[in-house]
């Protein structure tokens, strides 16, 4: 077996045709073909099923790919590690954030270590399920995820700071006559939630576990821009982390009480090389604990007290 009977099979199952991995990969159709047969013949399996949609991975193909992509993600980076010169880093860096954190300061340590190390490729996306984003970074998919803090953090997992949340208020809404908003001030109010999956929702729910009557939920989003339109349009109450409210919103927004924060850590993948270690030291530590002030122009401390989970810190 080889990497590019790997990387082959896997863009099989990735396009569903053999005609489009040739495409994406940039080989022709035969050589493609002949490489699944070959590999096929040599473990005794069948990887893909042909169905009328296309080619299927089966069970086994599945149990395979996993450990392919495994495979073809260490061998990445052990060539870009062996090419990263002193002053200079090359290869490809797979980067993950748990939906609505680091949403401020990702994109500036990212900027930075584009125009510090012009040749490295960065590939970023979000993930609200913190379950499939643990799941990632045990499969070596991942060279460093940026996430929430919880009882199966790692031990080495680098703590960035606290990410704050607060109320996102329609328009009108009396309770932005205050400068900060009691969260047994909104009881009653509907709650545009987001998915049932996401950390985000498990804050909520953590924040409301006590609430009598159970809180109403006016919608479910998966992006947290779209919480907080909604939210300004009057739908109904969002609590989402501070740094994600953009600043034609902020007049909408109050901190809550008690204060709510969310820790957040970066995970980097095992042996992490250069690049995965270039990049933690362009993101701010601490993060800011707030990107706007209060009201008054006034940032204020709170003491923490414990929470009942670990996800979540809530202070008064």
């Amino acid at each position: 077996m080889s990497l590019r009977q790997f990387e082959y099979a896997l863009a099989v199952a990735e396009k569903g045709s053999v005609t489009a991995a040739a495409e994406a990969l940039r080989v022709a159709q035969p050589s493609v073909s002949q490489q699944i047969r070959g590999l096929e013949r040599e473990l005794g399996v069948e990887l893909f099923a042909r169905t009328p949609t296309g080619l299927v991975p089966t069970a086994v193909g599945r149990a395979f790919l996993r450990d392919a992509e495994a495979a073809v993600s260490a061998a990445r980076r052990a060539r870009a590690t062996a090419r990263a010169g002193a002053e200079e880093l090359v290869g490809e860096l797979v980067v993950s954030a748990q939906l609505g954190l680091g949403t401020r300061q990702l994109p500036g340590a990212l900027g930075a270590l584009r125009r510090r190390f012009p040749r490295l490729e960065v590939t970023v996306f979000e993930e609200p399920n913190s379950a499939e984003l643990e799941r990632l970074c045990r499969r070596g998919v991942l060279d460093l995820a940026l996430m929430a803090a919880c009882e199966r953090s790692p031990a080495d997992a680098h703590h960035l700071g606290d990410e704050e949340f607060v109320a996102v208020l329609g328009a009108g809404h009396p309770q932005l006559a205050a400068d900060r908003v009691e969260l047994s001030a909104l009881k009653g109010e509907p709650w545009v939630r987001f998915d049932r999956d996401s950390v985000l929702d498990g804050v909520l729910l953590n924040v409301l576990r006590d609430t009598d009557p159970a809180p109403v939920t006016a919608a479910r989003v998966s992006q947290t821009a779209t919480a907080v339109r909604w939210a300004a349009h009057g739908l109904g109450v969002a609590l989402v982390p501070a740094s994600v409210v953009p600043r034609d919103h902020r007049h909408l927004v109050r901190p809550v009480l008690p204060a709510v924060s969310q820790p957040v850590i970066a995970v980097l993948r095992q042996g992490a090389g250069p690049a995965e270690q270039a990049l933690l030291t362009f993101l701010p530590t601490p993060f800011p604990s707030r990107p706007f002030p209060d009201n008054r122009g006034e940032h204020r401390h709170h003491p923490r007290i414990n929470s009942a989970k670990p996800l979540l810190e809530i202070t008064a």
